[in-house]
């Protein structure tokens, strides 16, 4: 049986791609080229895994959001990260939650959508 071995992209529909993808450039740093960005499964982060996990249609958990899917995005220094998406213009939403795999902020990007922000432990 053939199986998945990864994720191999997200793709969204938003109404200004290129402004979206100028926001991501600025705020964390997004190496954009060609209307997208890579992400070679070499740089991640030793024992580093992605999660692929429905929710039930009620969740409130990507409120504020409306929109029906929440992208996770790991990062090397939370703080720091959430202070540069602030200061690109990014709404940054809740307060910081440690758990024993890391630690979770989030913010809404100029299109509405809630992006989690994750540092692991």
């Amino acid at each position: 049986m053939a199986k998945v071995v990864g994720v191999g992209g997200i793709f969204f529909k938003s109404p200004d791609p290129a402004a979206l993808m100028a926001f991501y450039e600025k705020a964390l740093g997004f190496p954009a080229a060609d209307g997208c960005v890579t992400f070679p499964w070499a740089q991640v982060p030793k024992d580093g895994y992605t999660v692929w996990s429905p929710f039930q249609a009620n969740t409130e958990y990507f409120q504020p959001s409306s929109a029906s899917f929440m992208i996770n995005l790991a990062v090397d220094d939370l703080v720091g990260a959430l202070e540069q998406v602030r200061a690109a213009g990014g709404e940054v939403v809740g307060e910081i939650e440690q758990y024993d795999y890391g630690q979770f902020g989030w913010f809404l990007d100029p299109d509405g959508n809630k992006v989690e922000l994750w540092q692991p432990a």
